[in-house]
Parts: structure tokens; C-alpha cells; sequence
């Protein structure tokens, strides 16, 4: 069977290889990014999905809009404006099926072959591997703890002229950090400057632990004139509400969400409509802002624990900055004092002392760094935090 050429571009997420590694009995795994599904306010769910049934079966059992489910599109504007974005219309969104899917459509509606999308680097596989199906190069622009280098941005926008640039500036996955607010405006300044397109991708900003971040690219969008005609924002309730319900949107200039409500017709016709009824419902009660108060507090917790017993069982062999967000620890192996200094090696030994997590180089659109690794803290408790690192740290030895 001949299969299309695009499938080249692509190969299998080396992150759901790992996963098939995990069916050892009493194996601790720090290796998926997901949500503890334990912090999923089950109840709340209950009652907004038994609210969608009651109040509007109809609607909520039937085909719907591409766009979205009107009453949801509502909510999410003002779910955005109490995060800072001013003048945002249900009109200005569309509701995709998670956030995955508007990263989907942004390529399909974007990227030719041989254009140049630039990246994160490290930065978020599946976004790697989406672009890829769509033939554009996708170049990695270096980071530090302050998110993008904006001075490395610059020289290779000048370079390579990308049709778009993709960030997660706020706890990013799987770097964990966060762009400074200086290097935020001065995205903004770029995008307009060059005419460039930049997609703010924002699936964890709620999650911080302590002082709240910046302002998102979208709500800073105000102080840049005319950087909101060159911004592309996509968010999720899947790390903060479930993952289950799929639910994620797109804010965009009128042109792109046209073309990608376009293309998603095409694909899924529309997000579940239950589902997207549910979460209307859901942001409606008002039990959102509890549900994040429970949320930050368990992960800051378990951070606060993955931090101390790497600093104690790992010592000098490992360098992190610690996380005031989101769900990861980003650490590079130092090969202090003759230890190990390669992450794919760590994370098959890792295996065989029952503890998994994912090695850093798949993270990499080019010039992988085969010494960092990638810590999910958000599954497990604090106790198994810790046996789960000292295991680690023996595998290091």
C-alpha cells in the first residue's frame, strides 16, 4: 500500500513508545503530561452535564455550529477577559476539539512545504511532529529560564522569514519556563516589526503556585499597536477542568479563524456539543476559581517535593530550575563526579529500577541536547515523588 509522502515527515511519538514500557507492576511514572485525575472536580462536571440535558437536550445532543456552541464561545470570552484580554466578542473564537486540534488547523490553514515555522527549543513534541505533516522546516530558537531568547528570535526571523512562530510562554512544556514580560512585549514588537505571525499556545497558565505570571501575549497585545493582527491564541480546559471533555479554542484575526473554521468543517464537522454544553455549564456555576485555588496548591506542593529530592539525591550530576508552574521539571545531566550524562541511557536504566520519565532530545525540532530530561510532577503524590527520585538517583550511579 503506498501511503501519502507526508508521512515521511513524521514518525511516532517517542513519548507513546515510552508509555508502552510502563506495565511493569510498582513502576512510578513521571514520564506522561497529564492532569492527576484526582483533581478532577467530578462533581461539578456532574452537575453541569446534568444542567446541559436538562435545560437544553436538544441542543446539547445534536449537531452544532463549527464555530462552536454559542453559549460556551460566551463564556470563554469572559473566561479570557477576566485574565486581562480586553475586547474579545464570542465572534473573536472558535471552539476546537482540545487545544491539539486548533495547533492542527493553524498548520493546515498556514504552512506550505519549504516554508519555515520557528520553535521553541525545547518545545512541545506533538506541535513538532503536527508542523511536520504539513512540510514546512521547523527551526528551534534557543531558550533560557526567561523563556525565548528574543535577541536569538530576531536574528532568525531575519533569516529564515517564517511564516509563523510558535511559544508557550507561560510554564512551557516542557521547559517549564515562563517568558519574562519584557521578552513578551517585545515578541509583540517583532511580530508587528516583520509581519510575522505568533501563536501563543497557553494550556498551563493557570497553574501557577505562587505569584501569578505576566499577562498572556493576547492581553499584553494592547500595549503593541497592531500586534493583535499578527497573534494567534490557543487555550484548554484539559490541565485545568479534564482532559476527557476536549475542549479547547482559538483566538484569531477574522481571516484565520474563517479559513480554520474552514478546514475544521472538514474534519470533525464540530466539537462534541455535549461536551461543549457541559463546560458552558461548568464555567457558569462559578466553581472554576476553586477548582484552580485546590489545583495550585496540590501541584505547588508536589513540585516543592520534586525539587528538594532532586536536589538531594541527585546533587551536582543534575541542574533544574525549579518550576512556579505548569506540571514539569526540565533538568540537563551534568556528568558530575563520572555519572551518567545521557537521558535516553538514564531513562532505560530508570525503567529497570521501576521509575519512568521522558528523555529530552524527542523535545527538539534540530540539534537535540541528548543530556536533558523531562520530570512530570502532577500524577503522583508526595510520597511516591520521593521514592520515585531516589529510584533515579540509584539508576544514575
Amino acid at each position: 500500500m503506498q501511503f501519502a509522502d507526508r508521512l515521511n515527515n513524521v514518525e511516532t511519538s517517542a513519548i507513546r513508545e515510552l508509555f508502552k514500557l510502563l506495565g511493569k507492576p510498582g513502576i512510578i511514572s513521571f514520564a506522561g503530561g497529564f492532569p492527576d485525575s484526582a483533581m478532577f472536580d467530578v462533581e461539578g462536571i456532574r452537575q453541569a452535564s446534568a444542567q446541559a440535558l436538562a435545560q437544553e437536550p436538544g441542543a446539547a445532543l445534536q449537531y452544532g455550529a463549527t464555530e462552536g456552541y454559542n453559549p460556551l464561545r460566551e463564556q470563554l470570552a469572559a473566561f479570557m477577559a477576566s485574565k486581562g484580554v480586553k475586547n474579545l466578542t464570542p465572534e473573536g473564537l472558535i471552539v476546537t476539539t482540545g487545544s491539539q486540534q486548533a495547533l492542527d488547523l493553524i498548520a493546515k490553514t498556514l504552512l506550505d512545504p519549504n516554508d519555515v515555522a520557528l520553535v521553541e527549543a525545547p518545545t512541545f513534541l506533538a506541535t513538532i511532529q503536527c508542523f511536520r505533516l504539513y512540510g514546512p522546516q521547523v527551526v528551534g530558537v534557543p531558550i533560557d529560564a526567561q523563556g525565548v531568547q528574543v535577541d536569538q528570535l530576531e536574528a532568525l526571523i531575519v533569516k529564515h522569514r517564517p511564516k509563523l512562530v510558535y511559544l508557550i510562554p507561560t510554564f512551557g512544556n516542557p521547559s517549564g519556563a515562563t517568558l519574562s514580560l519584557a521578552r513578551r512585549l517585545r515578541v509583540l514588537e517583532l511580530a508587528v516589526q516583520y509581519q510575522t505571525v505568533v501563536v501563543e499556545d497557553d494550556p498551563y497558565g493557570d497553574l501557577y503556585f505562587g505569584e501569578a505570571p505576566p499577562p498572556s501575549l493576547l492581553a499584553l497585545s494592547e500595549q503593541v499597536p497592531g500586534s493583535r493582527d499578527w497573534l494567534i491564541h490557543c487555550g484548554s480546559l484539559s490541565k485545568v477542568l479534564s482532559p476527557g471533555l476536549r475542549v479547547g479554542w482559538m483566538i484569531a484575526p477574522p481571516d484565520v479563524l474563517a479559513r480554520a473554521t474552514m478546514c475544521k468543517q472538514f474534519s470533525d464537522a464540530h466539537t462534541s456539543t455535549f461536551a461543549q454544553a457541559t463546560a458552558a455549564h461548568y464555567l457558569k456555576s462559578g466553581r472554576m476559581p476553586e477548582t484552580l485555588n485546590t489545583v495550585r496548591r496540590v501541584y505547588g506542593e508536589r513540585a516543592q517535593a520534586m525539587g528538594e529530592a532532586l536536589q538531594q539525591e541527585m546533587g551536582d550530576a543534575l541542574q533544574f530550575t525549579q518550576p512556579q508552574g505548569g506540571l514539569f521539571f526540565w533538568a540537563q545531566l551534568t556528568g558530575a563526579h563520572g555519572r551518567l550524562r545521557d537521558g535516553n541511557v538514564l531513562a532505560q536504566r530508570a525503567i529497570e529500577k521501576g521509575v519512568a520519565f521522558v528523555p529530552g532530545a524527542p523535545f527538539y525540532a534540530n540539534n537535540p541536547d541528548a543530556s536533558t530530561i523531562r520530570l512530570s510532577f502532577a500524577t503522583a503524590d508526595v510520597a511516591k515523588i520521593k521514592e520515585g527520585i531516589a529510584r533515579l538517583g540509584q539508576a544514575l550511579v
